[in-house]
């Protein structure tokens, strides 16, 4: 059976890019904290989200007394590669190589991130012919 692929809303990246900054095992109460300092939030809408996501198999959960303890099961980067993945499928048929075109002639980089981008693509390819 084919593994689903794992889907975030935009609230869920936010809380997940709490729990990755703080490199911890956190609490609702950390990562409410990290996230909307302000208390933008509130408590027991990030407390639903963090068990959405035990319950996508993201976070872990650990009861300790009375407080749940979470950490990330997934990393951030395998994340962020099943996001581009997904949408390099949907809107350029999977060709890395059409939205890399796209994003240089539609203007939509700066002049230092083509820069940026060309030192990378030079670092990669003094690599691999070592």
């Amino acid at each position: 059976m084919p593994q689903k692929t794992i889907t975030l809303s935009h609230l869920e990246w936010e809380i997940m890019e709490a729990i990755w900054q703080l490199q911890k095992q956190v609490t609702v109460r950390d990562v409410l904290q990290h996230a909307y300092p302000k208390a933008e939030k509130a408590y027991t809408t990030v407390q639903t989200v963090m068990n959405n996501l035990e319950g996508k198999n993201i976070l872990s959960k650990e009861k300790i007394g009375l407080v749940n303890f979470y950490v990330p099961k997934v990393r951030k980067q395998d994340l962020m590669r099943n996001e581009v993945t997904r949408f390099v499928n949907r809107t350029f048929g999977g060709s890395l190589g059409n939205f890399a075109n796209y994003l240089i002639k539609s203007d939509i980089l700066s002049h230092e991130e083509i820069e940026d981008l060309k030192k990378l693509i030079q670092s990669k390819e003094n690599k691999k012919d070592r």
